[in-house]
């Protein structure tokens, strides 16, 4: 039985994520801050499932926390087959308005967990000939939109990178480009649903369910729902500043004098 290990796993993406793979038969690693809920996440799995699910409490915005996972990834004796990075946060406000320890919080979640995680996961999968990783990423990849979107754009060009190198040796990756999401993503953010054209919203089970089909076709990159495939497609044509405004405006408040 295979094992993957999912951050971010207590609510959202990375808990369709848990969901589907252990209705799959997959034993499960679930990485996150809370370890209540993560303790009845992994209970309720494996009632339900019967699949094993283990426990890592983890901030990945400390270097503790990040050292942890990396540890369980390169544990040879109890190899993890899929490794997920959804873990991630989002900042309602702009440039300039959020403190700069909120900015670089951001980026060693977004940036650098992604990176030494992947590395760690990828390195041992490598060893065996076989492994995939999924890197949350997200649609603002596409748009500019401030220290988020320029994290999450790093996510993808780092995963598509890393997909060619490392396609002859057997490990697949994939970055996940979802759009808005019904989660409590948006709600820490500050993000008000009503904020969000109701045509936008994606349900987190149908995503993954999409995410899960285009990893096992071998794609590099999913933007799993037409809407936003058109979208991604509109964006590459627009002038900047367009896009820019567009993207400045969606989900936020108004700038402050």
């Amino acid at each position: 039985m295979t094992t993957a290990l999912i951050t971010g796993t207590t609510a959202g993406i990375g808990a369709a994520f848990a969901g589907r793979l252990a209705a799959d038969g997959h034993n499960l690693v679930l990485v996150a801050r809370d370890e209540k809920r993560l303790r009845e996440q992994a209970a309720d799995l494996h009632d339900r499932h019967g699949v094993e699910a283990d426990v890592l409490v983890a901030d990945l915005s400390e270097d503790d926390g990040i050292a942890a996972v990396e540890a369980r990834l390169r544990d040879r004796t109890h190899p993890v087959d899929l490794l997920v990075n959804n873990a991630g946060f989002g900042n309602r406000d702009r440039y300039l308005e959020v403190p700069i320890t909120d900015e670089l919080r951001m980026l060693k979640l977004h940036c650098e967990a992604v990176l030494r995680l992947t590395s760690a996961g990828a390195e041992t999968m490598r060893g065996r000939g076989r492994g995939g990783v999924i890197n949350v990423a997200s649609i603002a990849a596409f748009f500019p939109r401030g220290t988020y979107g320029a994290s999450k754009a790093w996510v993808v060009q780092f995963t598509q990178g890393a997909a060619k190198d490392l396609a002859s040796a057997g490990v697949r990756m994939m970055a996940l480009c979802p759009g808005f999401v019904r989660t409590e993503f948006h709600a820490r953010a500050g993000i008000k649903r009503e904020s969000v054209p109701s045509w936008l919203w994606l349900d987190a089970d149908r995503l993954v369910t999409a995410a899960l089909k285009d990893f096992a076709r071998g794609k590099s990159l999913s933007i799993p729902d037409p809407r936003y495939k058109a979208m991604t497609g509109l964006a590459k044509l627009a002038p900047r500043s367009a896009l820019s405004s567009l993207s400045s405006k969606v989900g936020r408040p108004p700038a402050k004098a």
